[in-house]
């Protein structure tokens, strides 16, 4: 790699593999926004605290990730986790692709891309089959972990 980002980036998922938030915290700047299909719009601490429980509740996550590509303001790569979503004991294999932007040698804004529909057929079964495209199931889903996302962040922050 020969950007100081795509380090930066390879760091943040070294980190993310061993499950070493205060890692992954150290790569993001105070004033991050972090972005993806169910945490929408997280800010600073908050997006730091929802690695950190994250890397706390999965006991079997397994990350892998590739195409780490960067320059000076952007860079990108695709990642991949693979857990058992604990609420269903379902096996969850999940394709994100992942955009950054940098300020003062951290990640200052990153947004994970993925197919949330394609998650719920895996983390909810049947039910995700049927109901996991429509709006007010990926809300309810939205709302449910970001209830627990306020509950984490109460008891550890």
């Amino acid at each position: 790699m020969s950007s100081s980002n795509e380090r930066l980036i390879q760091k943040f998922y070294a980190c993310f593999q061993q499950r070493d938030a205060p890692g992954m915290a150290e790569c993001y700047h105070d004033e991050v926004e972090f972005s993806d299909a169910v945490f929408t719009h997280l800010r600073g601490t908050r997006a730091k605290a929802m690695w950190r429980m994250l890397c706390e509740r999965g006991q079997d996550l397994e990350v892998t990730v590739s195409g780490i590509r960067a320059d000076e303001r952007t860079g990108n790569a695709h990642w991949e986790a693979c857990y058992t979503f604990s609420q269903t004991g379902r096996k969850v294999h999940n394709k994100i692709d992942a955009t950054f932007q940098f300020a003062q040698g951290k990640i200052i804004k990153h947004q994970d891309v993925f197919d949330l529909w394609r998650w719920t057929r895996m983390a909810l079964g049947v039910k995700g089959i049927f109901f996991g495209w429509l709006p007010s199931v990926q809300a309810k889903i939205r709302a449910e972990a970001n209830k627990s996302l306020e509950i984490f962040v109460n008891k550890n922050l």
